[in-house]
């Protein structure tokens, strides 16, 4: 439990937790602890108007698809998925992405012997570039993890062997999704006849 522990007046806390008399700081200092206290003050509340427009948004963009499944006599639940908002004149567009997260249950290493044993069994008739790809899609990172786009990627490969296709089902099988997140972007073009352009709201963009 942190407990805040007030300054005196005429001194500034260090780094280390101890009251430094503001005589003995350097200007500079006294300049860029204010210019750092002042900037993450305005970054703030940027950052809360931002979460409070996201939330705005989000409202409005249910309220609106209720409004359409009422008309229809339609009860909306639970996350729906992706979907494109226009403006009557075509120069606008929201869009409500919904991302999700993925990860491999055990079903993962049943599908990696399976495909072991096609290897082995095909020999010299596997080519090389399907090894490669099934032996870089299994390799783990620092964190332990595959590469979920290059498992995935496997079941674009069809072959006749039963126990290659068993292998893909158990991929399929194997995929658990542990959260979603969704994401509202914003675009604009100038022209019917121009590409749409997203509105930045990450200060890396702007």
């Amino acid at each position: 439990m942190n407990i805040s522990v007030e300054i005196p007046p005429g001194y500034m806390k260090d780094a280390e937790g101890r009251f430094v008399p503001e005589a003995v700081v350097k200007p500079e200092h006294k300049q860029e602890d204010r210019l750092v206290r002042d900037l993450i003050d305005a970054a703030m509340g940027l950052h809360e108007q931002l979460a409070a427009f996201r939330q705005r948004a989000h409202q409005d963009i249910q309220a609106h698809l209720q409004l359409i499944a009422e008309q229809y006599g339609v009860t909306r639940g639970g996350k729906k998925g992706n979907l494109t908002l226009t403006s009557y004149d075509g120069m606008m567009r929201v869009q409500l992405a919904v991302g999700e997260f993925i990860d491999f249950g055990p079903e993962l290493q049943v599908a990696k012997q399976l495909i072991d044993e096609c290897l082995t069994s095909w020999s010299d008739n596997a080519p090389d570039e399907l090894k490669a790809i099934v032996t870089d899609a299994f390799k783990v990172n620092k964190e332990g993890k595959v590469d979920k786009d290059r498992i995935l990627g496997l079941r674009r490969f069809q072959f006749d062997d039963d126990r290659w296709k068993r292998a893909m089902q158990a991929i399929s099988d194997s995929v658990r999704v542990t959260r979603s997140k969704e994401y509202i972007r914003f675009y604009r073009r100038p022209a019917p006849d121009q590409d749409f352009v997203q509105i930045p709201l990450d200060l890396a963009r702007v």
